[in-house]
């Protein structure tokens, strides 16, 4: 599909894009980003309302105006709206899919990848227990052969360590950050050699708590500036301790083939921790206890995987478009 012109429609949420350009990427097509920001009160009825009618694409000037791609690829409750008008507005002629639950049922694009634990379900939904994303089996091999200059590859064991922040399911009190924070500290105590990147939404006294390590130990801690080095950390690492606020993180981290240490700050998701559950039965997965526990796995990448199933759905459309065509 290299050359299938496609545009990636999000609201702007970093982990509903990614999703898409961690697809895109596996099929070999060079997506074009459209954010959309829809008003009051249109974003207020969404996914089932109508779009904004200033970002619609029959409005003059609109980033979504035709003429319009072969692939029209979306993700997140926002950008819902905006597929459907695409997709009728072309006479179902522009391929559509769409990346986790629309909440609006399986008619809402010609192809649909939800996670295990959404209740959307049909003959053109494909499940996975892991999401897509950029974590690619080529990427991780590229930085094991040459790994950012700031890590090193020498020292072991090689911990890397993902912490993510609060969000609506989930938060960090005092006891969970003094918990997390005393794990560390007794695996760079004993020698681990942490890599530890934080997130945009880690909260100020988990990130003081992590940075106090960082000053106590001789860890890597990506600092903010330059380039995250976040590929080359799962790259090398042996273990990957993960926080369990993002069911993105955990993908990336299954992608490794390194153990995963999972932490659960306080909260939770009941559809989520049952994917979570599952990957602690398969042995891919425990909790993080402040040691290094199991041995490494199959890379759990689901992206290539859904890749597939979207091109034969791709195909399959392309295929009726020219039935249709036929005299």
């Amino acid at each position: 599909m290299q050359d299938v012109s496609c545009w990636i429609i999000t609201d702007g949420k970093a982990g509903d894009e990614q999703q898409c350009i961690g697809v895109a990427a596996s099929l070999g097509i060079i997506p074009e980003i459209k954010r959309v920001a829809p008003r009051a009160p249109w974003s207020f009825a969404m996914p089932w309302g109508p779009v904004d009618p200033a970002e619609s694409c029959r409005a003059p000037h609109s980033a979504l105006a035709p003429p319009f791609p072969m692939c029209v690829m979306a993700s997140g409750r926002r950008s819902v709206p905006y597929l459907r008008e695409i997709r009728k507005a072309s006479g179902g002629g522009v391929f559509t899919v769409f990346l986790k639950d629309p909440r609006t049922g399986p008619d809402t694009a010609d192809f649909i990848w939800a996670p295990l634990h959404d209740a959307v379900d049909g003959p053109n939904v494909f499940k996975t227990l892991t999401p897509p994303h950029r974590v690619s089996a080529d990427r991780l091999s590229e930085a094991r052969r040459a790994p950012d200059s700031r890590l090193d590859p020498a020292r072991t064991p090689r911990v890397a360590v993902l912490v993510g922040g609060n969000g609506r399911h989930h938060h960090f009190t005092p006891g969970n950050i003094r918990a997390f924070a005393d794990g560390l500290a007794r695996l760079a105590a004993a020698g681990a050699y942490l890599m530890i990147t934080l997130s945009r939404r880690t909260p100020p006294d988990l990130e003081a708590a992590v940075k106090d390590i960082a000053r106590r130990f001789p860890v890597f801690l990506w600092d903010g500036t330059g380039e995250n080095p976040y590929i080359s950390l799962l790259a090398l690492a042996e273990w990957v301790i993960v926080t369990t606020d993002s069911y993105n993180l955990v993908g990336e981290a299954a992608a490794s083939g390194a153990p995963m240490l999972l932490f659960a700050p306080q909260g939770g998701h009941a559809k989520f921790d049952r994917d979570l559950a599952e990957l602690k039965k398969m042995g891919v997965a425990f909790d993080f206890d402040g040691t290094l526990t199991g041995t490494p796995h199959a890379p759990l990448d689901s992206t290539p995987v859904i890749a597939g199933r979207l091109r034969a759905a791709w195909e399959n459309h392309q295929a009726q478009r020219r039935l249709r065509r036929e005299p």
